[in-house]
This record gives C-alpha cells, structure tokens and sequence, in this order.
C-alpha cells in the first residue's frame, strides 16, 4: 500500500526564498604564457591566435597540479575567506572532465578538508560530461536546497578542470582553473525558477577515449556545429518558457535579447562567444513577424529573412552579416565578461561561471542590481542549458550583492600578478607532464614559487598510485565576504561549541535527547517532539517548533496537543 502524507500534516509548500550563489572563489594558475608569442614560436600566421580565436594569454599548469589540487585549493579558499565553519556545508558536488581515477571521485579528495571537523554528512558525488559537469552540480545544488531532503545547510558547487591539447592547432585553445560557488537561500544571485532551456543528443564532437592520455579527440568543425545548433535550441526552450510565464500574467509579447542586460557564455576561444551573440540575434530576427530593415537593429539583413537555422550552420555569410549587427550588443552585454577567458583560457566546466566572476569583477554593485544575467552552458558529446540568473534589487553598501562584487574586485590584479612563462618553457613543461602524468611511485616536477599562496599542490604518487598533497603557505585570511546565512543565524548556536574544536553540541538538559547531532532542520524538528512527550519546556521547544511546519516525515500520533508558543 502506498504511504501517503497524513491530512493533518501540513503540506511542504513553501520553497527556500531566492535560492542561488550567495559567494563565489576563482583559481587559476600563477603562470602563463602570451598567445603572441606563442603564434611565433609555432609558426604561425600572426594574429591566428590572438585575432582569430581572441585569446590574449593561456595559463597552464605544471606536474605538480592536477585536478584534486585545484579543487582543494578554491574549496578552502571559499571556506576561508567567507570565515564558514566546514560543519555549515550538507552537499559538495564536483563538476570535472579531468579524470586521474576511473573509480574514485574528487568529492571524497575534498572530504579531507572536512576531517578536523568531524563533520561527514556531506551529500553529491562528481558530474561529469565534458564542460557541462559544473552546471548540472549547480542544478543539483539547487534542487537539495529547494526539496525535502534539505536540512538547512549550504551547498557548495566546485567546477575545476585542466585543459591541455597535443602539440597543434588546438593546443591555443587550452587553460586551466576551479571555481567554487556557495549556494543556498537569500541569495543576491538567483536561479530564476522555470526559465531553464536545455538540449541534449548523441555527438562525437570532442571526447576522451584514451584513458592513458589527457589529450581529446576533437572534430573542431562539428564541435562549433554543435555549440551553436545547442545554442538555437536551448535559447528556443528557454524564450518560449519565459513567454508562457508572461503569459500567465497578462503580459503578451515576445522574449528577445533585450530581456538580458547581461548575456554570459561557455567559452571555448572568445570569438565563438562573438559569433554566438550573433546567432542569438539571427534567432531574434526569424521569429519577429516584421522586423524593420530599413533602420535599427536589422538595417541591411531583409535578404536573410527566408532562411532557415539548420542551414545556417556553416554559412560565412550569415555569420558575418549578424555578428557585425549585434556588435553593439556584444559590447555591452558579453565583452565585460570575457575578461578570463581571454587572459587565462578554457577551463572547460568552469568557463562560463570565470565569465560571470569576471562581469562582477569589472561591474558596480548599483550596476547589477535588478537585472537579469542569461547563461548558456555547453558541454560537447553533448549536453547544454540555457538559464538566467535574477540579481538582488539590494546594492546598498554592506549588502549580499555588494559583498559578493567586492569579494572579486581583485580578480585582474591577480591576472597581473601571474609569472610570464617563454613559450619553449612552456613546451618543455607540456611535455613533462605529458611524459609523467600516469606515472605511479613518481614525485612530480614543479616548483612551490611557481604556485600563489594558499595553493594545493601534488607531493607524491606512490606504487599504488595514491596522490598526497600539500599546501603552499598561505596569506592571513581576508575580512569576511559571505553574508550570514539565515537559517544558520536563526539557529540557537550560542548553546554550542564548534565542531572545529573537536566537542558536541551542548544540548540543553531539559532536552534529554538520544540524538548528538545538530544544526539540521529535521533534527530540531524531532527534538522538540521528543522534549514534549518526556515533559521539556516550551521555551527549548521553539526551535523544533519553528521547523515543524517544513517536515513531513513527523507522524500526527507525535503532535497532538504540541504547544509551540514561547
């Protein structure tokens, strides 16, 4: 017989408000190396890199740094510098193509910073297809926090991959980098809910079939066919859920690009990005039932109005004509958010979100405010999602939003203080790690200089291919950037000691309770049912009480006559 929610429990109906990124961390690599001198180096036409792909700089990393490094370095980063205590964090999800171990996640590598605080209740595994790992952890964060399963706590979303190419046209087009986001309610950057266009098919694009190798297979042509035939269906899904919401009220009108101040993309070489604006625009145009081509926008595009997308694809006509007309959008709405992409490459699944830490590094909080960010994600084999996020009205100094733009402020200065690498080093280095990256009892080549400081960083693997690691010594920790998380504050956490220090909470003795765990909404809520029926005061039920309303799983036998005032 099917279990059913009793009628005197009260329905789970209300959601977390305004779920999304309270705070966000950005690593990167202390070293890189010019595209222009790499075009020399190789032998190139001047410009192929640098005008063609629009790549400025590339970093990379040496032997010592791989993808569990990376991760451990932003994870702590985040938790240092927003002061959290490791035991306020329930789900850790790793969005990752940068596989060392076809059976062991790099969540559990993560689980080690977790260690001194004995707290192991940490939900999510690693995601992996290609670039898009990143925002499905996201979507998985975001879904924990909005569901039963949620106890109160946050979620943290790591994105990390090392991207490296053989010797050859592609290899320009890598990079390096991780990004942690903290998610969870109250937040000044909100996954609007409904609005999320996704496609997905069966593709040989770009893959790893070469489990001994790092390098992909990559079809570079059909890979760009596929980023934008992805783009046209997700933006299609995504305009038509965001028209039937207008619908419902009582606005009619249809969903253009004027509908996102900012437009962020997955950014394999930023010219793709341009050429991507340009689609959208053409998508834009098709579906207007008379656009003017007389003046404005669409001025001089009339010869375009009877085709058709999905002959479009590789069409340079096409391409030319859009992206010169959506050049002004382009500025304004995705250049600003380019700035890592260009200076520090692909860093596969955390590509787009380095694109929205780079549009708040270089945006005002009074900017933002208000507006919508449209992002699209794309990872090839493949799988993509078209979404946006809902800024805090709330720019005032000290605010959540304004926090979280301050936090990234020093984003370029840190592109500064990167060391310059010659690109024959660079090469020689590439073929180090090429050479010994699968190596078992092997001590890998780097230097700790080359590293900033705070970084991971690979020691030793062992005969039986066990990683350790070590960190470089890092600067005092930064005033606090992360707003109080409302659910933690209202807990009554003064009547604890930290699990950082190694005590249990100290539960009041009225309380009596088998249970020693704390600080989830579940367990406050059994609580005070449980001091109730051996006789607790009301005042140390208030807080049970005030979690009650959210649980379904308490049983009416145990409520009856349950008194919640103070």
């Amino acid at each position: 017989v099917p279990l059913s929610v009793p009628l005197s429990v009260p329905p789970f109906c209300a959601w977390p408000k305004d779920v999304g990124i309270l705070a966000l961390e950005v690593y990167f690599p202390a070293q890189y190396v010019e595209q222009e001198e790499l075009e020399r180096y190789d032998g190139v036409e001047a410009g192929k890199y640098t005008r063609g792909l629009g790549q400025q700089q590339m970093g990379f990393c040496a032997a010592h740094e791989d993808i569990n490094s990376l991760c451990l370095t932003v994870v702590q980063r985040l938790v240092e510098r927003g002061r959290l205590s490791w035991d306020a964090i329930g789900r850790l999800e790793v969005g990752t193509e940068t596989v060392v171990d076809k059976s062991k996640a790099v969540k559990t590598v993560l689980m080690q910073l977790f260690h001194d605080s004995g707290n192991t209740d940490v939900e999510g595994i690693d995601t992996t297809n290609a670039c898009y790992g990143g925002t499905a952890s996201l979507f998985n964060a975001a879904a924990w926090v909005e569901s039963s399963a949620w106890d109160g706590r946050y979620a943290v979303v790591v994105c990390g991959d090392i991207a490296v190419y053989a010797t050859g046209n592609a290899r320009p087009t890598g990079g390096a980098g991780a990004i942690a986001m903290l998610v969870g309610p109250n937040a000044p950057l909100v996954l609007e809910r409904g609005l999320r266009g996704t496609h997905m098919e069966h593709a040989y694009d770009f893959y790893k079939p070469d489990l001994a190798s790092e390098y992909p297979v990559v079809d570079g042509q059909l890979s760009i066919q596929c980023y934008l035939r992805a783009l046209d269906r997700c933006y299609a899904v995504y305009r038509r859920k965001a028209e039937s919401q207008w619908q419902q009220a009582g606005v009619q009108r249809p969903f253009t690009l004027d509908d996102f101040k900012f437009i962020i993309f997955h950014t394999p070489f930023c010219k793709l990005v341009q050429k991507s604006v340009g689609r959208l625009l053409l998508n834009d145009f098709l579906a207007t039932p008379n656009p003017d081509t007389a003046a404005g926008l669409y001025k001089g595009l009339q010869s375009f109005r009877g085709v058709k997308l999905e002959d479009t694809y590789t069409s340079k006509e096409v391409e030319k004509a859009f992206q010169a007309a959506s050049q002004e959008i382009f500025n304004q709405k995705t250049k600003p958010s380019l700035l890592l992409s260009s200076r520090n490459g692909n860093m596969y699944t955390p590509s787009m979100y380095g694109c929205l830490a780079s549009l708040l590094a270089q945006s005002s909080a009074r900017d933002l405010a208000g507006s919508r960010i449209g992002a699209f994600s794309y990872g090839s084999g493949l799988a993509a999602s078209m979404f946006s996020l809902r800024v805090s009205q709330d720019a005032a100094p000290g605010s959540p939003l304004d926090k979280l733009v301050s936090s990234l402020a020093d984003l370029p200065a840190r592109l500064d203080a990167r060391k310059r690498v010659a690109p024959q080093d660079f090469a020689e280095i590439m073929k180090r790690r090429e050479e010994t990256h699968h190596l078992a009892d092997h001590a890998p080549h780097g230097s700790q200089a080359d590293l900033f400081p705070g970084t991971w960083y690979l020691t030793r693997v062992d005969a039986k291919y066990r990683r350790e690691y070590a960190r470089k010594p890092g600067d005092a920790l930064l005033p606090t950037n992360i707003p109080a998380h409302p659910q933690i504050q209202d807990w009554p956490l003064q009547e604890t000691t930290p699990w950082m220090a190694g005590k249990k909470p100290v539960v009041p003795q009225a309380l009596e309770l088998v249970e020693t765990v704390a600080f989830s909404a579940p367990t406050w809520a059994a609580r005070g049912i449980k001091a109730q029926m051996r006789g607790g005061s009301s005042p140390a039920l208030a807080p049970g009480c005030k979690w009650f309303s959210l649980t379904l799983w308490i049983l009416p036998s145990t409520t009856t006559g349950l008194d919640c005032s103070p």
